[in-house]
């Protein structure tokens, strides 16, 4: 039988034939790989404020491995704004090393200006320079003429105190800096210690009087964030403040919830930041959350304590009656009680026979087991056994 041949089929058919074999297959869509930018070569991360050079041990060999008293403080500084924990352990050596370094009035004003602008500039450091500035102020030896460390502070302090109205009225930035000032300058108040000529220790006279008058310059320019600034200075200081104000008999406290009041109904502040105030306003009715223990311990009687019977017993008359001791014939009836229970000698309050005698139905009871049950037992015992044994 002749074969029959089967005509050549042209490279185009056949490519056109996989084309349509492949069009009828779901095909697979790869997404494409995104380059990353990353390097292993890149720099390695440190954040803002922090000094890879710095360690523990570099800042116990001192002053030696710091080619200047400023990169030694800056380092210190920025230790304790990593490491506040540290404070404790570490002051003592910080200050017997700036008392042999900070030897010339230079050298001293260089010192109080780092440490504000650390205190002023960092966030959540204004606390902890505060502290700083009070343990130097009693530890460092150097007393020249221009002034020792505290008085320099409170120099510099001042500088910023008598721009205070200009900076409430300036731009977003310059604010920002100002309430930074004001918030140090709140936490020396209530840290720096001054010792008074009779050797009692006090805080500064300077600063309270500085308080007041920033926060009239707050107040006086009522934009939100010069209103939320008050508010952290009084929560911070107020209650100490109002101390001092009425030790001297002045209102001042007053004075202040009163413009406070005024800047709620008046000023054109936000709804978060009016209910802020109102909360200050509040809590400086609390007595600025504080408990004072009004009167010393007394027992309790029936005369100075409603509750004094809460907690008593109640008893019942023959009658069927409750009295306790707060009843007016309460002897008398109890006597009564008393009385009743000589007809029961051998018996407790709760009905418990203590005549020894047993009671007829128990006594009936023997302890010998039914035989069934007793039959049973056993079959159970050697049927454990026999397992046991397995």
């Amino acid at each position: 039988m002749p074969q029959t041949k089967v005509p050549p089929v042209s490279q185009d058919k056949i490519a056109a034939h996989d084309r349509g074999s492949a069009m009828a297959k779901p095909q697979l869509v790869v997404a494409p790989v995104a380059t990353s930018k990353l390097s292993v070569n890149a720099p390695e991360f440190y954040p803002s404020g922090y000094n890879p050079s710095f360690t523990d041990s570099s800042f116990e060999d001192g002053c030696d491995s710091y080619p200047t008293l400023t990169e030694y403080v800056q380092d210190f500084l920025n230790h304790l704004t990593e490491q506040p924990g540290c404070f404790e352990t570490e002051i003592e050596h910080f200050a017997e090393t700036l008392n042999g370094w900070v030897t010339t009035d230079e050298a001293l004003q260089e010192l109080v200006e780092l440490i504000y602008r650390q205190a002023t500039s960092v966030p959540n450091f204004s606390y902890m320079g505060a502290r700083l500035c009070n343990y130097l102020s009693h530890h460092l030896t150097i007393n020249p003429q221009s002034g020792n460390f505290r008085q320099l502070l409170l120099q510099r302090c001042r500088t910023e105190y008598e721009n205070r109205d200009q900076a409430a009225k300036g731009d977003e930035a310059t604010r920002k800096q100002f309430h930074a000032f004001v918030l140090f300058l709140a936490e020396l108040y209530l840290n720096l210690e001054i010792k008074g000529t009779k050797g009692q220790v006090m805080r500064a006279e300077i600063l309270q009087t500085g308080l007041r008058e920033l926060l009239n310059a707050l107040f006086s320019n009522p934009v939100d964030n010069n209103l939320i600034c008050a508010v952290k200075l009084l929560k911070l200081t107020g209650s100490v403040l109002e101390d001092a104000w009425k030790e001297k008999g002045k209102t001042d406290m007053d004075e202040m919830v009163q413009r406070i009041e005024n800047v709620v109904l008046d000023a054109n502040c936000s709804r978060d930041v009016k209910q802020m105030l109102l909360k200050l306003v509040e809590l400086r009715s609390s007595n600025w959350g504080r408990v004072h223990v009004t009167s010393t311990y007394r027992e309790a009687t029936p005369e100075n304590d409603p509750n004094y019977f809460m907690n008593e017993p109640t008893f019942y008359t023959s009658e069927g009656v409750p009295f306790t001791a707060a009843d007016p014939d309460y002897q008398e009836k109890y006597q009564e009680l008393l009385d009743r229970e000589d007809f029961f000698p051998d018996y407790e309050e709760n009905g418990t026979d203590l005549s020894g005698a047993g009671d007829p139905y128990f006594d009936d009871i023997d302890d010998e087991m039914d035989p069934e049950i007793e039959e049973a037992y056993e079959k159970f015992c050697l049927e454990s056994e026999r397992k046991r044994k397995q």
